[in-house]
């Protein structure tokens, strides 16, 4: 697995894409929180060999929308144990996970940002010990971390 994080609007996904060789988000293989698109907990619909996930940040959001903090991080734990089951099912099979640091600046007021904000904290947390590698990117220049 691969998690790339950075600032909003820092160019994270041209970066994957062009890390990638993709000349556009290929269809069927690239799922978008941004777009409203459902988390995927099953990957085998997928076609070819490289999945990405992006907006990871939105999926916690709605994730809390139904669960308290604990649950949706141990939920998104049990997603990542599943997408790297697919990910081993075949040779060459990546799945590549984007999403923006909202960790960084003023603390909310609210505790519902604040929630958020420390839920998506901790699931990038866990999202970057299971990954293979793990880039940070801004300002559309990539640094590996892992």
């Amino acid at each position: 697995m691969h998690f790339v994080t950075g600032g909003a609007f820092n160019g994270k996904s041209a970066w994957v894409k062009a890390y990638y060789h993709m000349e556009a988000e290929a269809v069927g293989n690239w799922f978008s929180g941004y777009r409203g698109d459902a988390l995927p907990e099953d990957l085998h619909s997928a076609a070819g060999v490289i999945v990405v996930l992006e907006g990871i940040e939105q999926w916690v959001k709605e994730l809390l929308m139904e669960h308290d903090p604990k649950s949706a991080q141990d939920m998104w734990h049990a997603a990542l144990e599943k997408w790297l089951q697919w990910e081993r099912g075949q040779q060459g099979r990546v799945v590549c996970l984007i999403g923006s640091d909202i960790t960084k600046g003023i603390v909310p007021a609210s505790e519902e940002e604040r929630e958020l904000r420390d839920t998506a904290g901790r699931v990038f947390q866990d999202t970057a010990a299971v990954c293979e590698r793990v880039d940070l990117i801004w300002y559309g220049i990539g640094q590996q971390l892992k």
